[in-house]
């Protein structure tokens, strides 16, 4: 096992002890790499009953680990990033589609700070870059949100302006520009992969964190280096108009995306890590609507942008040998905002003031340990991207929606009957729970809003929901 803290440069003998001791409890912490797949949601995966898909790989990990029945995100992409990275519901800092303020503090900065080796790659799109926001235009971004290496799609540039992110992609490595003539011919979560095999190898004798937001599955749904006939005649990154190639496309694309996933954790397992490193894997939100799979004898229609169970409900397996007791299933509630929590205990942080108030650690799970579980999770939804926002708090069982909606899922993923007052019982003493906390809650800014909104109202000071 690996010691706790890494010196980065030659500190005395008393001051490495002192170290040692108040930021690593235990003497002990793990590497962590948390890979999160863009737009695909539980119906998509073998181990949570997907029947269209083959996913080993991901399985594997399940099997080895943890599978978690109960983690919950927003639905589209942006309000799940700025969440999962800061540890905050969207009323208290999310703002515009594609944007990440820079004054927030990241779980990026806080492993950095704690003395871990830090690298993302993938999908970055948190520049500002559609809404033009002030320091859209930085390539060192990524660098300053508390990451030492990164190779990242849209970072300073829109799709029109630099390719898509799959074949012959435009990407940004430490902040230098790396076209797609140079890339071309090139599949871009290949090169991601590569990153990040090669930052596991290279820090393999440090501390070290890796954030893998994966490009795939988003659309457009088009060939895998493993489904691809022609790359010379045909564009291979158009989308065909046949809604069967489409599924055809996206199946492969699932496919390849767990073989990347079975490729990071190999390289770990090969470099005999596995003992000190936790592998997460989860989805930003649910399947693209375009998308219809075949689920524990249901077909599931994707979910994306969507508040229902299919857009907000998403997978998440964790393994780390010898500590998670493997084919481990927990019906334990897992909200977006626990990650940045969980990745500061492993840390051996303790949080301070600078430090987010929304998340609670399911570090203790992840150890074989019941921990301090949820009653609920929160969703607020206001995307900022012409689509409807809306707020629910739910169990594992039950989800009220602010404006009094009230469901009993998973038994009704439609949401065709809904309950409203005519409860009683269990039932009627959860809704009046949930109801208490959505009261505490700002409500949604209402409308349909887009990239130019002018009003767009913030509630940092909102106490802690979970107390």
């Amino acid at each position: 096992m690996r010691f706790c803290f890494s010196l980065r440069t030659v500190f005395p003998a008393f001051l490495s002890l002192i170290l040692f001791s108040t930021v690593c409890p235990g003497g002990e912490r793990p590497n962590v790499i948390l890979m999160m797949a863009d737009d695909v949601s539980w119906e998509c995966f073998g181990c949570y009953g997907g029947e269209d898909y083959k996913t080993p790989n991901i399985d594997r990990l399940a099997a080895e680990g943890i599978r978690f029945e109960h983690c919950y995100s927003t639905p589209i992409c942006t309000p799940s990033r700025v969440k999962i990275m800061t540890g905050k519901y969207g009323f208290r800092n999310y703002t515009h589609f594609g944007y990440l303020n820079p004054a927030e503090r990241t779980f990026g900065h806080m492993m950095q700070e704690a003395g871990y080796e830090t690298a993302i790659a993938g999908k970055w799109q948190l520049n500002g870059i559609y809404s033009q926001n002030e320091g859209h235009e930085n390539p060192l971004r990524p660098l300053e949100a508390g990451f030492d290496e990164s190779l990242l799609w849209q970072v300073t540039k829109e799709k029109k302006d630099g390719g898509e992110r799959f074949w012959s992609p435009l990407l940004e490595h430490n902040g230098k520009t790396i076209t797609a003539e140079e890339n071309a011919g090139k599949y871009g979560p290949d090169l991601f992969t590569d990153f990040v095999c090669d930052f596991i190898e290279r820090k393999k004798d440090e501390s070290f964190f890796v954030y893998y937001p994966m490009v795939l599955v988003h659309d457009p749904f088009v060939p895998t280096p493993d489904s691809i006939v022609d790359r010379v005649f045909k564009d291979p990154n158009k989308e065909p108009k046949n809604p069967k190639e489409k599924k055809e496309n996206f199946v492969a694309m699932v496919e390849y995306m767990d073989k990347l996933v079975g490729r990071i954790t190999d390289k770990v397992d090969a470099l005999g890590l596995g003992d000190d490193t936790i592998i997460m894997f989860t989805g930003d939100n649910g399947t693209h609507p375009k998308i219809r799979s075949n689920w524990s004898g249901q077909v599931i229609r994707g979910g994306k942008a969507g508040m229902k169970d299919n857009g907000t409900h998403v997978p998440f397996v964790a393994r780390w040998k010898g500590q998670t007791p493997p084919g481990t299933v927990l019906p334990d509630l897992i909200d977006f905002t626990d990650f940045y929590t969980t990745l500061a205990e492993a840390a051996g942080v303790t949080p301070d003031e600078e430090d987010p108030i929304d998340g609670r650690s399911f570090f203790p799970q992840l150890k074989g340990q019941k921990g301090n579980l949820r009653e609920w999770v929160l969703c607020n939804y206001q995307p900022y991207w012409k689509q409807e926002p809306g707020q629910f708090a739910r169990t594992a069982n039950y989800k009220l929606y602010r404006d009094g909606r009230y469901y009993k899922v998973p038994g009704d993923l439609d949401e065709a009957n809904d309950l409203a007052d005519s409860v009683e019982g269990d039932a009627a003493k959860i809704r009046a729970e949930l109801h208490a906390l959505l009261e505490k809650c700002p409500e949604v800014q209402p409308g349909k809003l887009g990239r130019d909104e002018p009003k767009r109202p913030l509630h940092p000071n909102v106490p802690n929901l979970l107390d």
